[in-house]
């Protein structure tokens, strides 16, 4: 198992080739609300964190002696930029549908300028790693696991397909910065408890608001069939865990998930189209 980032690894920002449908169907994931509402509370949380992402990996730059490392720091700014545009458009189609995005992100700005202002600027990029983790193992997933999106509208598929393939493509690169300048395991583990408890909690809010904004917020075949999804035998989080432990373990890298031959096959859905056009 590589323990580094793969070297011949590029990392590039791509625009995505397709439009979010317009209006979005409400209910774009097969009718489910609850799979709908996971990942629509998921996609409200990432233009402001990806910009907290970016400027937390950009305060270390000039630290950074690896011309291959601050190449790969130049593709992540730009991926991540490019998936906050692009969710900035996603948290206008659920301002539409009559949703209150303000409230959703309001309590995240506000804990984020906190951090800003407050935090040493390791512990930001402490952070930075372990979201990227819990966004790497969820996107290694979905491009896995068909259960991930079985049953979604096709563009809506495609947008979670385009991310999840550049958030795989630039799994390690925070990681690798922070190993470079900081190299904090202690510091590393706590900011992944806090980063977990504060995405459950950011997410079950955007998924409660919704849903109650639907009228299905105390519908208990809602709530049963979605934590079976989620929890049950084949949940897709369940799936998750071990992926998620070995982010404790000591000598733990991100690559150590081989996943690259899954870039290789996305890449080909995702590139052929831009060379295409």
């Amino acid at each position: 198992m590589s323990s580094t980032t793969p070297k011949g690894l590029t990392i590039r920002p791509r625009q995505l080739d397709a439009a979010l449908p317009s209006p979005m169907p409400r209910h774009w994931h097969g009718g489910d609300a609850f799979k709908t509402h996971l990942f629509n509370a998921m996609s409200v949380l990432f233009p402001d964190g990806e910009r907290f992402f970016i400027e937390s990996v950009r305060h270390f730059r000039g630290q950074i002696e690896d011309p291959l490392l601050q190449e790969q720091v130049r593709g992540f700014i730009g991926q991540e930029g490019q998936h906050s545009r692009e969710h900035l458009r996603y948290s206008e189609r659920l301002r539409e549908l009559g949703y209150d995005i303000d409230y959703l992100e309001r309590g995240l700005q506000r804990r984020l300028g906190f951090v800003q202002k407050h935090l040493p600027a390791e512990l930001q990029l402490a952070a930075t790693c372990a979201v990227e983790h819990l966004t790497a193992i969820m996107a290694d997933a979905l491009l896995k696991d068909p259960q991930w999106l079985a049953g979604a509208d096709p563009q809506m598929a495609r947008l979670w397909r385009w991310h999840a393939l550049e958030e795989t493509e630039h799994k390690a690169v925070a990681f690798d910065v922070f190993t470079q300048t900081s190299g904090n395991l202690w510091l590393l583990r706590r900011a992944m408890l806090q980063s977990t408890f504060f995405f459950t909690v950011d997410t079950l809010k955007g998924l409660t608001h919704m849903l109650k904004r639907d009228g299905l917020l105390w519908n208990w075949r809602v709530w049963r069939d979605g934590l079976s999804w989620l929890w049950g035998k084949n949940g897709i989080y369940r799936k998750l865990i071990k992926g998620y432990c070995d982010f404790y373990r000591n000598g733990f890298h991100p690559w150590q998930h081989d996943n690259l031959y899954l870039v290789e096959r996305y890449r080909e859905e995702f590139d052929s189209r831009a060379n295409a056009a």
